[in-house]
């Protein structure tokens, strides 16, 4: 039979964890309010923005590692190419900076393009994307799905008989952007004519 005193023991040994536990989660409560460092929620917004592939074209890991480094200053909204200057743009905009316009004007966007007479159905472009933006089976043609693309390349380069190759995305009205004027165009005033 349990003895009345050893339940007593326990029962404060419970006790005295419970209150143990409850006054340090008090404690880091306190301490988390007090020395928690500011956070800056525009890193986590420009990620929102940034097409989220990974792909590492900007030199970087992932997309919320460029976002980082673009709050940060060591890089510059126009650091991710598959986003194009619709992405600089609105990440532009985010940070409260101003595009130069030759920053702005970069080109097209691309997305990878099967040559159905080349392709020879290898599979080897499939296995090279990491979005699984290439659909297809063996022995058979290939496609691309040009929403999944991110123009990493690397299928491009991985195809034996060239079928795949980068070209520009048709803008849209998402990502169409006025031409800057033409430059060295003399100016004069338009002539009259005297009645």
């Amino acid at each position: 039979m349990i003895d009345s005193t050893m339940m007593t023991q326990a029962a404060q040994a419970v006790a005295a964890i419970g209150l143990l536990g409850t006054g340090l989660g008090a404690v880091l409560g306190v301490a988390a309010r007090y020395l928690a460092a500011p956070v800056d929620d525009r890193a986590e917004a420009v990620a929102a923005i940034l097409p989220g592939s990974n792909c590492a074209q900007c030199g970087f890991a992932g997309c919320k590692q460029a976002a980082a480094a673009i709050v940060d200053g060591r890089a510059g909204p126009t650091v991710c190419p598959p986003g194009g200057a619709s992405t600089a743009q609105r990440v532009a905009e985010l940070m409260g900076v101003r595009l130069a316009v030759d920053e702005a004007d970069t080109a097209l966007p691309t997305v990878a393009w099967v040559d159905e007479e080349r392709c020879i159905g290898c599979t080897r472009c499939i296995r090279k994307c990491g979005s699984d933006a290439i659909v297809g089976a063996l022995k058979q043609m290939h496609t691309v799905l040009p929403e999944a693309c991110y123009a990493c390349g690397l299928c491009e380069i991985e195809c034996p008989t060239q079928a795949i190759v980068m070209k520009p995305v048709m803008p849209t009205l998402a990502t169409w952007h006025w031409p800057k004027p033409a430059a060295n165009i003399p100016w004069r005033p338009a002539e009259r004519t005297l009645r």
